[in-house]
């Protein structure tokens, strides 16, 4: 099923895609898709509603992220094979984790605002874990259970406060609009296999991430089981896991975001997104 929120920030509401692609209002049945409720029986359940019954939402509604606020925000660095390759980075022993804000999170197509003195922001397309159940020390063979869905991310980079000002990536991951997120959360019984999915981004019609998570060096299910070693994954929790290649920091010469540039980005059966960068 593919679950999302809609409606203005901060009021958003739980609702649910059918069949004909018309959006369907879930505020009966679900305050919001948040903590215990996006546990997968739970979400089963409500699959189960027949959409036609749900009141149609109109047309042209903001689209929300997938997910409330979530708890934890944690991100995958250098875990495409390709992407390593074009930053000149070896392939990691072991997963790279660092943190984005989990107030960087805004709806698909919101637009993502450049912070003052930022001149190397970055764009990275990327496939989203939502965690569904608590999860502490799972098990590599069970860990795929504790998720509740997958969803598009764009783990937006400022990559002089990442890289240049010392100290951990995460200053240059968590401002304000610098994690879109959706449109859809899309269960895994919806997805045929989750690490070969088609990956793209295009900046202003230019394609210039073309990649699939097959080229992931450590998988979803690897993912999910690691980060559990060191620390407890609650529901509504999201994990980003890493980007192919064609980011601006790997071009020659280097290109970076600008006001007014149009990002438009999607994972094969999870949808699209479309961002417009304005200055902050």
């Amino acid at each position: 099923m593919k679950f999302l929120r809609y409606g203005n920030p901060g009021a958003e509401k739980p609702g649910m895609v059918d069949a004909d692609g018309t959006i369907r209002d879930l505020s009966a049945h679900v305050a919001d898709l948040a903590g215990s409720a996006l546990d997968p029986a739970n979400l089963a359940k409500i699959a189960k509603l027949d959409p036609k019954s749900l009141p149609a939402v109109p047309g042209g509604v903001r689209i929300g992220s997938c997910v409330a606020r979530p708890g934890n925000f944690i991100a995958v660095g250098l875990n495409f094979a390709d992407h390593a390759a074009e930053t000149g980075s070896p392939i990691p022993k072991e997963p790279i984790l660092f943190n984005k804000t989990p107030n960087c999170v805004v709806g698909p197509n919101d637009d993502v605002v450049l912070p003052p003195g930022s001149v190397k922001s970055d764009w990275e397309v990327e496939l989203a874990i939502v965690i569904g159940k608590t999860a502490w020390r799972v098990s590599e063979k069970d860990a795929l259970s504790y998720v509740a869905g997958f969803a598009v991310c764009n783990d937006v980079s400022e990559r002089e406060w990442q890289i240049e000002r010392g100290g951990q990536w995460m200053k240059g991951k968590g401002a304000p609009t610098f994690g879109p997120l959706g449109p859809w959360l899309v269960t895994p019984d919806e997805i045929a296999d989750v690490q070969n999915l088609h990956m793209w981004l295009e900046l202003n019609g230019k394609m210039v991430q073309d990649g699939s998570s097959k080229t992931m060096i450590f998988d979803c299910a690897h993912l999910v089981h690691y980060i559990s070693q060191f620390l407890q994954l609650d529901p509504g929790d999201v994990i980003t896991t890493g980007t192919p290649p064609g980011v601006g920091l790997g071009m020659k010469p280097p290109l970076f975001l600008k006001a007014g540039d149009v990002m438009r980005l999607g994972i094969a059966g999870l949808g699209e997104q479309r961002q417009t960068v304005r200055q902050g």
